[in-house]
């Protein structure tokens, strides 16, 4: 397999992760101050959240820099990291739940 393909693939699961992320932030029903203000700890999660993802998907792209050859252990390896990233909405959500329900 051409590694080209393997870092398409990648980048394409990263993008999905982060629309996922983003459609966390709803548009608030008001528009006044207060309703913004509530929307701060939202955002600050999901900017958090992009960043950690944006930090993997530069260092995936330094070692897909030095890949030589795909092989199937790689394609395997490469399957399980972005499962775990994929994760990263999930466990961000809940991580905002549980502190929203323990500080109410």
């Amino acid at each position: 397999m051409n590694k080209n393909r393997l870092e398409a693939f990648s980048d394409g699961v990263f993008a999905i992760i982060i629309t996922i992320m983003v459609l966390e932030l709803k548009v608030p029903e008001t528009y006044n101050w207060s309703a913004i203000n509530a929307l701060i700890p939202t955002f600050f999660a999901y900017l958090m959240s992009f960043i950690f993802v944006l930090s993997f998907w530069v260092s995936h792209h330094r070692m897909l820099l030095r890949l030589e050859k795909v092989e199937a252990s790689t394609l395997w390896l490469n399957g399980l990291f972005l499962f775990t990233l994929s994760l990263l909405p999930f466990s961000t959500g809940w991580v905002w739940a549980v502190s929203i329900s323990c500080c109410a």
